[in-house]
């Protein structure tokens, strides 16, 4: 008997270097380094440590491509429109590096300044403007976030702009509005370790606007309290009434 196996069966030959030689999904690469770290890579998590330089590129090009299938499903004639010719890869790039920026991008540099007059009275910052995406639909969040620190001797004290680039950060991240405020507490909180810690975040959810129950005028608000906020309902009161009218 003729015991001849053929190629079909012992499938491509990897040195030949032919079609079913594909190259490996950048996404994929990134996924199996945070798989092997046992560390999570969901829609709000910063997953920056586990990018190598130039991956960004690559995986710009990676959403393009896929952004043009979905495209291609949704009937758009992306050939003959002259409008919609390049909407996938300026999607992808919007994705990459704006609208998602705080899931790829490193913590920003904060520069932390010691405690030196040992000041304990109240600070505010804010209003921030919060521009974000909700993880369920990708509809845009639109709002305000105020801070509240009442630092002790021992804290670090960082400078107003980085209020604004740190909330920047978790905020460019698919996120829904009640996680991405812890998220930024447990960040300001790690790194000024203040004695109380304050914020509230009021937003407009596009997934409200313009789809579902198309209501124009809800807002979500929500706050988050430590420390002794949480502890001393008169410091608690004091910067809910220092927060300029959330109407105007």
């Amino acid at each position: 008997m003729n015991e001849q196996v053929s190629s079909r069966a012992l499938g491509p030959d990897p040195s030949s270097g032919g079609a079913d030689d594909v190259a490996e999904p950048v996404s994929a690469r990134i996924r199996q380094r945070i798989r092997r770290a046992k560390r999570r890579f969901h829609a709000n998590d910063n997953i920056s440590a586990y990018i190598e330089p130039g991956e960004l590129d690559a995986l710009i090009d990676e959403v393009a491509g896929k952004m043009s299938g979905v495209l291609e499903s949704l009937v758009i004639d992306t050939d003959s429109d002259h409008n919609t010719q390049d909407t996938a890869r300026r999607v992808a790039k919007m994705y990459v590096n704006e609208v998602f920026r705080g899931r790829y991008a490193s913590r920003p540099p904060s520069t932390e300044f010691p405690n030196v007059e040992q000041l304990n009275e109240l600070m505010i910052v804010g209003p921030i403007t919060v521009r974000s995406a909700c993880s369920h639909h990708l509809c845009p969040i639109m709002g305000r976030v105020w801070i509240g620190v009442m630092p002790n001797g021992h804290s670090n004290l960082i400078g107003l702009s980085k209020y604004v680039r740190l909330t920047d950060w978790i905020m460019s991240r698919p996120q829904i509005q009640e996680e991405a405020v812890t998220q930024l507490a447990d960040l300001l909180q790690q790194m000024i370790q203040p004695d109380g810690l304050a914020i509230v975040m009021e937003a407009d959810h596009f997934c409200m606007h313009w789809r579902g129950v198309k209501d124009d005028q809800s807002k979500m608000l929500n706050s988050v309290m430590r420390g002794s906020f949480l502890k001393d309902a008169t410091l608690r009161r004091e910067f809910l009434s220092l927060i300029p009218s959330r109407g105007r």
